[in-house]
C-alpha cells in the first residue's frame, strides 16, 4: 500500500492461521500487519531515519487511563529527560481525518500532557503544538525535527 511517507525495508511474514505480521522494531516482535500497523511503522521509521527521533525514547501502544475508562495510545514520543513531547495518533489509509480523530488524541493527551499532537493516515499528517498556558493549539505546516524540540 502507497504511502505519503518514505518506504524502508520491513520485515513481514505469513503466520498460519493469523494471516501476514509485520516485525515491530519498536516493540522488538511481529504484530499482525492491519493498514494502521502498515502506516504506524512507516511513520514511526520516517520519525527515526528523517527526523533524527530516537528509537530508544518512543513507547508504543500503551495503556492509560481517561475519567476511568481504560484507552491505549498509539504512539508516544519522550524527551531524554522522560517527559513526553509527541502523542501520535495513526489511522488506516481509509480512513479520513476528522475532527473525531483529532478529539480522540486531544483527549488522551489529557492523561500525558505532550508538547505535540499529531495525527496520520499514512497520506495525511497533521501535526500541532500545545499552549498550556493560553489553553489552545497551534497547527505546524512541518512535523518539527528532533534536534529543534
Amino acid at each position: 500500500m502507497q504511502l505519503n511517507l518514505p518506504a524502508y525495508e520491513a520485515k513481514i511474514r505469513r503466520n498460519g492461521t493469523k494471516g501476514k505480521e509485520i516485525f515491530d522494531t519498536f516493540r522488538k516482535k511481529y504484530v499482525r500487519l492491519t493498514p494502521e500497523e502498515w502506516v504506524r511503522q512507516h511513520f514511526l521509521h520516517f520519525l527515526c531515519n528523517e527526523m533524527h527521533y530516537p528509537a530508544s525514547l518512543m513507547s508504543v501502544e500503551k495503556s492509560l487511563m481517561i475519567n476511568g475508562m481504560p484507552r491505549r495510545f498509539d504512539a508516544v514520543v519522550y524527551k531524554k529527560d522522560g517527559t513526553p513531547t509527541l502523542l501520535i495518533e495513526f489511522k488506516a489509509p481509509e480512513v479520513k481525518l476528522s475532527q473525531a480523530v483529532f478529539d480522540q488524541v486531544a483527549t488522551y493527551n489529557l492523561a500525558v500532557s505532550a508538547d505535540y499532537l499529531i495525527i496520520s493516515n499514512g497520506l495525511s499528517h497533521y501535526c500541532c503544538k500545545m499552549d498550556y498556558e493560553k489553553h489552545r493549539y497551534h497547527f505546524l505546516r512541518n512535523i518539527p525535527d528532533f534536534t529543534d524540540l
